[in-house]
């Protein structure tokens, strides 16, 4: 739907909508209209007690936009009526009291269907959503929020979420973090799996052991259920690049962008937004921002961060060997990058960012620059530190780097690193998931090859499918790397990830570097890296079944 026939869906939706609301004695309630090309997003605000009636009566006023004329539909009278039962049986007005009691005090307020909480960490009072006191029964005195922040990106967030504890813990807090992978206090695990959604947020705010709160924040979980919380002290964008356009109506860098900081508009106003200078999305982007931005650059002599600076701003920059914190003429250094074992000496270049970007953030809360380059000197580049991102194994002469990277983006940041790794031949193993584009999956193919590879390994994702066929994608990736001059033999397609992995050993042998992208078989390809180091195992030899 375009042009002409979505203006004249949108111009139905509106006075039905509007209509229906104010029968259901929703009057101050609000109507919102985001357009893009193919469609269009029909919104409307509600009660927080009433958000599944509401979705009812969305709609309801989209089957009166899109009815043909003369289709006979049932009275509006007896929708109304029918719609005010729904939401009378969904109304909680114990809840509502006791959020607007959190809401004039300054506190967050969570709630779900198991339980209702105000504060967070250890300020956090917590009751089943069945049993909740009325405001005058709660202790407010034990009641306090702990500081927040908000990461988001297209690449690099779990690794900023990591080293941002990693620092709150080096200046004696217990960090509490949400990830794609987990919920962590303290290095407790909570929970394994995808976190980076409110489900995560809620379950370490509610953690009486945190006393800050990492939380990373994905683009599905804005776009579908927007922010869990209303206020942050700091918020983080990493970057912003093509993954993922064409689902909810982002389709352009920009939108992309526009969404990714909703996190900024949680930040109190005497709080910061760290975003990338170096991100020409992001630093156009910038304008909208209300709170104080701290800036993170690769170039010490970025125009946008000296100007920055010049006006007595903060920001956290790459200064030839070292990762600098700077405000107005102040400069300190951090740490060098000799000492931090996750650059390479500087090679892993999204790796500086990484930690320039968690410098900013540090600064936001307080963490003294000796605290921060402590972190930055003991995260290493295991698994034991940051688990599926440029993890680094040596094996019988063989690098394996093993990595998340899972866009154009990300992979072509892990090919400039590893072309700066020294290797006599070098391998790319890759997917991708389903839910891509063809040109997006292509344009993954066109930045594995910059790094020269002497072998490719295209895997399955089997459990990624996402309404393709399979083989598609790795016929896909195939295709796109006969086009880029890869001879056949050079291309292999051993079936699942972990076959994938097994494939890539059995052909290397010493000297050479391995690229693996890894994503739904970690566990297994971990443990397997691991029995191969254990074992001294050599290439050549037979790998273990």
């Amino acid at each position: 739907m375009d042009g002409p026939e979505r203006e004249r869906a949108i111009a139905r939706w509106r006075p039905a909508a509007r209509r229906m609301l104010d029968a259901v004695g929703w009057e101050a309630e609000e109507l919102a209209v985001r357009t893009y090309a193919g469609g269009a997003s029909l919104a409307l605000s509600a009660p927080p007690d009433a958000l599944y009636a509401a979705t009812d009566v969305n709609e309801w006023a989209w089957r009166e936009a899109a009815a043909a004329p003369g289709e006979k539909r049932p009275s509006f009278d007896a929708e109304a009526d029918r719609l005010r039962v729904t939401i009378g049986a969904e109304r909680k007005p114990g809840l509502l009291a006791l959020r607007a009691a959190a809401r004039a005090r300054g506190l967050t307020f969570l709630s779900d269907a198991e339980s209702v909480s105000v504060g967070s960490g250890t300020g956090a009072l917590v009751w089943p959503a069945a049993e909740l006191p009325v405001p005058g029964q709660v202790e407010w005195d034990r009641v306090h929020d702990i500081p927040i922040v908000l990461v988001t990106g297209s690449n690099g967030k779990t690794t900023v979420v990591r080293l941002l504890a990693g620092m709150v813990e080096a200046a004696g807090q217990s960090a509490g973090l949400t990830s794609t992978d987990r919920v962590e206090v303290g290095g407790t695990t909570l929970g394994t799996g995808d976190y980076s959604g409110p489900g995560g947020a809620r379950m370490l705010l509610r953690h009486p052991r945190v006393e800050t709160a990492i939380l990373e924040t994905a683009r599905g979980g804005l776009l579908r259920r927007g922010l869990e919380i209303e206020r942050a002290d700091a918020a983080v964008v990493t970057n912003i690049a093509d993954d993922h356009l064409g689902e909810f109506g982002i389709q352009t860098l920009e939108a992309l962008a526009e969404a990714k900081l909703l996190v900024a508009r949680a930040v109190k106003p005497e709080g910061a937004v760290v975003l990338n200078a170096d991100d020409p999305i992001l630093a156009r982007a910038a304008s909208t921002v209300r709170s104080p931005v701290i800036w993170f650059s690769l170039d010490a002599e970025n125009p946008r961060v000296a100007e920055h600076l010049r006006a007595g701003g903060r920001a956290a920059v790459a200064d030839e060997d070292c990762l600098v914190l700077a405000e107005g003429s102040r400069r300190t250094v951090v740490a060098r990058l000799g000492d931090v074992p996750m650059t390479l000496g500087g090679a892993a270049r999204h790796n500086v960012a990484n930690a320039l970007a968690a410098i900013g953030a540090a600064s936001a809360l307080g963490v003294e620059p000796a605290a921060m380059g402590a972190a930055l000197r003991r995260f290493a580049t295991g698994p034991a530190d940051n688990p599926g991102r440029a993890n680094v194994y040596r094996i019988g002469g063989v690098v394996v780097v093993l990595d998340y990277a899972h866009n154009p983006h990300g992979m072509a940041a892990m090919a400039s690193m590893c072309r700066a790794m020294p290797a006599q031949r070098r391998l790319v193993l890759l997917g991708q998931a389903g839910d891509r584009t063809d040109e997006s999956v292509r344009e993954l193919a066109r930045a594995a090859w910059t790094l020269a590879p002497d072998r490719v390994v295209i895997k399955e994702m089997e459990h990624y499918l996402r309404g393709r066929r399979p083989g598609e994608i790795p016929a896909l990736l195939a295709d796109e790397f006969s086009r880029l001059g890869a001879s056949p033999d050079a291309v292999a397609l051993p079936g699942s990830e972990l076959d994938a992995v097994r494939h890539s050993l059995a052909w290397s042998r010493p000297g050479d570097l391995l690229l693996v992208a890894v994503h739904q078989d970690r566990p297994l390809v971990l443990a397997l890296l691991d029995r191969l180091q254990a074992s001294d195992w050599q290439p050549g030899s037979p790998l273990p079944q």
